[in-house]
């Protein structure tokens, strides 16, 4: 049997759909990461330093 080296085979194209679906489960894992992030922050009583009107800006958690 012939050695099948998996590293050197061409990757295929993915289609319209996988990639659709792709970007979904991304967005949806970024959303779940922001929600999770918002709740500890609120739970530990700690502001979030993030990103308005191209400033960094510390919110305290009675903002968010």
């Amino acid at each position: 049997m012939k050695d099948l080296n998996i590293f050197t085979a061409q990757p295929r194209q993915m289609t319209e759909q996988e990639v659709a679906e792709m970007q979904r489960k991304i967005d949806e894992g970024i959303l779940r990461a922001q929600q999770k992030l918002i709740a500890r922050a609120k739970h530990d009583n700690i502001p979030l330093v993030m990103a308005r009107d191209g400033k960094v800006v510390e919110v305290p958690p009675e903002e968010l």
